[in-house]
């Protein structure tokens, strides 16, 4: 076991196996020492969850379980993308967040916070990134979250 998968576990959470894409886009692209990764929505081993918006239907927890859940995915991806091997992660550089929301939610760098902690968890003082987090109308399929990010990595 992995010490990002050690670290998760304490916390009771477990990586999930990347996601497989089927668009005309990857998952992740390595250009230099960067990994670029796509936007990671909250379903975790193929099952569908955290549909809904923030300021609706769901609470600032509802939201940081969902933003947990992509921060998981983004984890899971760059693993993959430094065949499994972590300890040629650098860092995680930047984070961006997108909420679905109403319009008069302000509150998206809490729900966001749900990624960030979990990230910093993973990977310790490696996981302290540069962040934003912005509403949006709608997301893929209902979601509540999408997340992006930025790894830096030995290559």
């Amino acid at each position: 076991m992995s010490a990002i998968e050690t670290r998760l576990q304490q916390i009771g959470l477990s990586l999930p196996q990347p996601a497989v894409y089927m668009g005309s886009y990857v998952p992740f692209v390595v250009s230099g020492n960067l990994v670029f990764v796509a936007g990671q929505i909250p379903f975790l081993n193929g099952v569908k969850a955290h549909f809904g918006r923030l300021g609706e239907n769901m609470t600032i927890e509802d939201g940081q379980k969902a933003a947990q859940a992509c921060a998981l995915n983004l984890l899971s991806q760059v693993l993959a993308a430094v065949g499994g091997d972590e300890g040629n992660i650098v860092r995680c550089v930047k984070v961006g967040g997108f909420v679905n929301c109403t319009p008069d939610f302000t509150d998206h760098p809490s729900v966001m916070n749900g990624a960030s902690d979990t990230i910093v968890h993973a990977l310790g003082d490696k996981g302290k990134h540069a962040r934003f987090a912005v509403g949006a109308p709608s997301l893929p399929f209902g979601v509540a979250v999408e997340a992006d990010a930025i790894f830096e990595i030995r290559n």
